[in-house]
C-alpha cells in the first residue's frame, strides 16, 4: 500500500473542516438564525462578521472562534446550545494530530515535558507562536494561522487552573538560542520562561549543550497524568503523534525524564541561565 493511500486510510472523518462538530454547529447555528428572522448580513452585523464569514461557519468550511460562538448564543437567545459545542470546536482547531493531546492537557494533574525542537505552545509567546506557524511548509492559509494561535493561546489557560496542574519542563539549550521570530520576539519569550517558571506548581530546567550526558537522546515527549490517576506519553514528530498507554514502555520514558532532570541544570540555575541569554539576545 503506497504511503498517500494509507495515510488517507487512517485519517478520521473529524480532521477536516466541513465534517463532523464544525458541520454539526454550522448546522445549528443556521437553524437558530432562521428561526430567529435574520438575514445573514444582519446576523453578521450583530456580531461584528461579515455576511460571508457567517455563510462559511454555516456551511462547515470555516471553524468559529469562541468569542464568535459565545456572542452567537447570546444574539439568537440560544440558552446554551452553541456554546454546548465550544469545547469540542475548539479542539477542531488543532491539527488532527494534536488533538488527543489536547483533550487530555486540559484536564491533566501533571505534565512533564521535554523539549528540543522549539519552546514548548504552553511557553510560546503570541508572537513566537505566530512565527513558527509562519514558518510551517506546506504553508498555512493565514484564517488557519489565526485559528491556531488562538487554540494555541487558549491552551495557556492551563496556568490559572485550580487544582493547579504540576508542570515540569526541560529544554534544550539550542531551543533557547533559535530566535525564532528574531531577537525581540525571543527575548520576550525568555521573560515568559522566566514568569511561568516563578509559579509554584512550575519547574523549568535547561539541558546545557556543554553537558555530556543526556538520556533522552531519542527525541522530544510528555508524559501526562491524567485526572483519573492514569500516566501516559506522548510523543510528536513531523505532523505525526503517538498517544502510549502500555505501562511498560511509560515507565521506560518516565525513567528516562528522571535521569534527564538529574543531568540538567536545577531550576534555579536555569532561571539564572535564561537571564544571560536574555542579556545576549
Amino acid at each position: 500500500m503506497r504511503d498517500e493511500e494509507r495515510a488517507q486510510r487512517q485519517q478520521r472523518p473529524e480532521d477536516e473542516p466541513g465534517t463532523g462538530v464544525v458541520t454539526a454547529f454550522g448546522r445549528q447555528l443556521k437553524l437558530l438564525r432562521v428561526r430567529a428572522g435574520l438575514e445573514r448580513a444582519e446576523f453578521g452585523k450583530r456580531l461584528g462578521y461579515s455576511a460571508d464569514t457567517v455563510a462559511s461557519i454555516e456551511q462547515g468550511r470555516r471553524i468559529p472562534q469562541t468569542r464568535f460562538i459565545e456572542k452567537a448564543d447570546e444574539v439568537l437567545g440560544a440558552g446554551g446550545l452553541l456554546t454546548a459545542l465550544k469545547e469540542e470546536v475548539a479542539r477542531a482547531q488543532y491539527p488532527a494530530f494534536f488533538r488527543d493531546m489536547a483533550r487530555l492537557e486540559v484536564k491533566a494533574a501533571a505534565l512533564n515535558l521535554y523539549a528540543v525542537y522549539a519552546v514548548p505552545g504552553l511557553l510560546q509567546t503570541e508572537d513566537y507562536a505566530r512565527a513558527v506557524f509562519h514558518m510551517q511548509r506546506p504553508l498555512l492559509d493565514d484564517e488557519v494561522i489565526d485559528q491556531r494561535l488562538e487554540a494555541r493561546m487558549a491552551r495557556q489557560e492551563i496556568f490559572s487552573r485550580r487544582p493547579a496542574p504540576l508542570m515540569s519542563f526541560v529544554i534544550e539549550e539550542a531551543v533557547l538560542r533559535r530566535p525564532i521570530g528574531g531577537p525581540k520576539v525571543m527575548r520576550e519569550t525568555l521573560e515568559r520562561i522566566l514568569v511561568v517558571g516563578q509559579s509554584r506548581n512550575v519547574e523549568v530546567q535547561v539541558m546545557p549543550i556543554t553537558h555530556q550526558d543526556n538520556a533522552a537522546l531519542g527525541g522530544p515527549f510528555t508524559l501526562i497524568d491524567t485526572d483519573r490517576g492514569q500516566r501516559l506519553a506522548y510523543v510528536e514528530v513531523q505532523d505525526h503523534s503517538r498517544l502510549y498507554t502500555d505501562a511498560t514502555y511509560v515507565r521506560t520514558l518516565e525513567a528516562r525524564y528522571g535521569i534527564l532532570r538529574s543531568q540538567a541544570l536545577s531550576p534555579s540555575e536555569s532561571a539564572a541561565f535564561v537571564e544571560r541569554l536574555m542579556g545576549e539576545a
